[in-house]
């Protein structure tokens, strides 16, 4: 096989308007002020604009690029663009000039009409606005159009609501840098300027053949499969994880990474996942707005590159039933800007008082604001994944590992710490291994909120969703948490006494919702109980938690949402969940009805034509089998018809439902159930049904054939 050498470096961010292609095409006084705002969150001057519009539009015309696009990321969970040219007004002689001016740079003009609102524009409320992110740079993307200069950008209404999921982030990074500085300068540091939010998305995939998925209409229209029978093989030997990859996802795994790097995407980790055709691509950590950015980026490229190499990227929570679905794991920790990781314990955790605060700050924030974080991971497509015995449980519960609760115990027991748990020396017993110093702690799988030495792992997130959500909870619950501790410490007298006294009163007060154990388990379900915890085993019983007096105050207080902004996205978390699920029966109900039971009904016809050539033939053979065989198949294929009429009533029932919060449970309670009763037989007919009647590839056909 030919070699075909790659030069990562030459080829990082070279379809990137990055700082090095900054540097070379801006003045120096326009790219220190451009700095300046990105580096330190200072206003943007608008009287630069115009030059870096210029020098944007020059660069992109070098590549090719005729067109611009304002990208953004509408409620949705995918983003949006639309393409205007560089083209200018032509003069008299119908000469067309290539122009982009500053203006167009900073303030784009989408339609907004058509976009998620929950009621904060009406229909006929069309006018909107893009804003350029100077933080994310712009970048070049490549179709079948050619090169696109792509331009990150917030989204508002034209009453200034945000309508996308980058404006909250945004605010809520100001505001926990604002707190994380506070807690700082408590402890003697002038240095740090800026605490920033690190974040490290893992995005798990399935891959499946093209033809194969273009023969299931669920798949198309919904995502997952609605019908399947598990195949006789699927996770149960552990031979997928971190197994050999095979050629066809080695080369589709070379071109993303190819297509990433120049986009200046981090991407860094691929394995194979647990289930069948299951993989995993990780980003290094970036700040938490660039890391959003390119999360999109990832989704959006694996999905192209899949599509043109005859794949499908599935990126469903659960695509398939039975086997492991996908999730996201959001790796976050708060850093400075002069290098401190504000969550790292250090050495020996029990001396280190900032990191303690810190610790306790972060319980405090997600005990009391557990209902807000299952929230943010309340996609639909999770409610077929966590708690399955692969994902972590609905339950919110934080994992710390030996070392930090038996500091904690220390300090709740008798006041103070004196030692801190070490990592040991593994020996193999193989003199030509090294030995090598452990972790100080295990890692716990199994717990949704899980402390991984120098950050926290967040892995609820769904595999579709956008991870801007769950890192504005994060953000906005724990710059409150530190703003009550500034708010105290500041003013005490004895500081060295009242932060000890916080600090254990943070563990006190805090310390159920620490759980190392199994998450799987029915004890800790139970014991979740005793200690209060909420359990929402279906994510939209927690989209309440959004509209809370709790939620409200908490949110308007750091500016990162306002009341109505809050009311309008629990509306659009109900009407999402609804249509979802009504797409999802729907497409039951005409796959069922025009597919499978035709196919049934060919199948028993052939059985029954069988039993009569027998008799014919032979009246002393003995055909029991095969009438049990058909009465088997017929009673299912009567159970079938029986649970589908249901679920068309059921459905017709919640769609008429004009209250969306309602409308959401009617499809949760009536319409989900009725879905499950009519996949039940559909699935056992597909073990009795001839296969070359079976109308679309089963899973055996989908999971092994890449």
């Amino acid at each position: 096989m030919k070699e075909n050498n790659i030069n990562v470096p030459a080829l990082f961010g070279e379809n990137v308007f990055n700082d090095d292609v900054m540097k070379e095409s801006l003045p120096k006084a326009v790219y220190k002020k451009l700095r300046r705002t990105i580096d330190e969150g200072t206003d943007l001057d608008p009287s630069i604009a115009d030059i870096v519009a210029e020098a944007m539009k020059n660069w992109a015309i070098s590549h090719g690029a005729t067109h611009y696009s304002h990208w953004f990321q509408p409620l949705t969970d995918v983003t949006a663009e639309k393409h205007d040219s560089f083209i200018s007004v032509p003069d008299e002689k119908r000469h067309v000039i290539m122009e982009f001016s500053g203006k167009e740079l900073i303030r784009g003009e989408p339609d907004a009409s058509s976009f998620p609102s929950g009621g904060l524009r009406s229909t006929f409320e069309a006018r909107g606005y893009t804003t350029w992110d100077c933080t994310s740079p712009a970048f070049l993307r490549y179709d079948a159009q050619g090169p696109t200069l792509y331009i990150p950008t917030a989204f508002c209404s034209y009453t200034g609501e945000a309508l996308d999921k980058k404006t909250p982030l945004l605010r809520s990074l100001q505001a926990i840098n604002t707190q994380s500085l506070r807690i700082l300068r408590l402890f003697g540091n002038t240095t740090s300027h800026r605490v920033y939010v690190s974040v490290g998305p893992e995005q798990e995939y399935f891959l499946i053949d093209k033809k194969q998925y273009l023969k299931r209409k669920d798949l198309i229209y919904t995502g997952r499969t609605l019908f399947g029978a598990n195949p006789a093989k699927g996770q149960e030997m552990d031979d997928h994880y971190f197994g050999a990859i095979r050629p066809r996802v080695g080369a589709f795994m070379k071109e993303v990474n190819e297509r990433l790097w120049k986009l200046g995407v981090p991407a860094k980790t691929q394995h194979n996942e647990v289930a069948p055709s299951q993989h995993e691509l990780a980003q290094i950590y970036e700040e938490a707005n660039l890391a959003q950015d390119h999360n999109q980026l990832v989704m959006e490229t694996m999905k192209r590159v899949a599509e043109d190499q005859g794949l499908m990227c599935l990126l469903a929570e659960k695509p398939f039933a039975g086997i492991n679905g996908s999730g996201k794991h959001n790796n976050w920790s708060l850093c400075s800007d002069d290098g401190i990781n504000l969550i790292d314990p250090g050495k020996t955790p029990h001396e280190n008082m900032q990191f303690l605060l810190v610790l306790g700050c972060i319980l405090k924030a997600v005990d009391r604001h557990a209902d807000l974080l299952r929230q943010s991971a309340a996609v639909p497509g999770n409610d077929w994944r966590l708690g399955a015995a692969e994902a972590p449980p609905a339950i919110i519960s934080v994992f710390l590992g030996e070392q930090l609760e038996d500091v904690i115990d220390q300090l709740c027991s008798t006041g103070e710490a004196t030692g801190s748990k070490q990592g040991r020396i593994m020996k193999t017993g193989v003199n030509t291994l090294a030995d090598f110093t452990t972790d100080a702690t295990d890692r716990n799988r199994t717990s949704p909120f899980a402390f991984t030495g120098n950050k926290f792992e967040f892995r609820m997130v769904g595999s579709s969703a956008s991870i801007s959500g769950p890192n504005v909870v994060l953000n906005t619950i724990v710059a409150e948490a530190f703003r009550e501790a500034a708010d105290v410490l500041e003013k005490a007298d004895d500081f060295q006494l009242a932060l000890h006294d916080m600090i254990k009163k943070l563990f006190l007060d805090h310390r159920r919702i620490i759980f190392n154990g199994n998450g799987y388990s029915e004890e800790w379900l139970k014991e979740a109980e005793r200690r209060g915890l909420p359990n929402y085993k279906a994510g939209i019983e927690s989209v309440q938690a959004l509209t809370t007096d709790k939620a409200i105050q908490l949110f308007e207080s750091f500016g990162v949402y306002s009341r109505v902004e809050l009311m309008s996205r629990a509306e659009i978390e109900y009407e999402i969940y609804a249509k979802t699920v009504n797409i999802e029966a729907t497409a039951m109900l005409n796959i069922a009805g025009k597919e499978i039971i035709p196919a049934v009904v060919k199948y028993t016809t052939r059985l029954a034509d069988s039993i009569n050539s027998v008799r014919m033939a032979c009246p002393e053979a003995d055909i029991s089998a095969q009438l049990e065989l058909l009465k088997e198949t017929s009673g299912h294929l009567s159970e079938m018809r029986k649970a589908l009429h249901v679920l068309r009533d059921e459905t017709a029932a919640a769609s008429g439902v004009t209250d969306a919060k309602e409308r959401a449970f009617a499809y949760l309670r009536k319409v989900v159930p009725a879905m499950q009763a009519l996949r039940t037989p559909a699935d056992k007919l597909e073990m009795m049904c001839d296969k070359d009647l079976w109308p679309f590839p089963s899973y055996g056909d989908m999971l092994f054939e890449v």
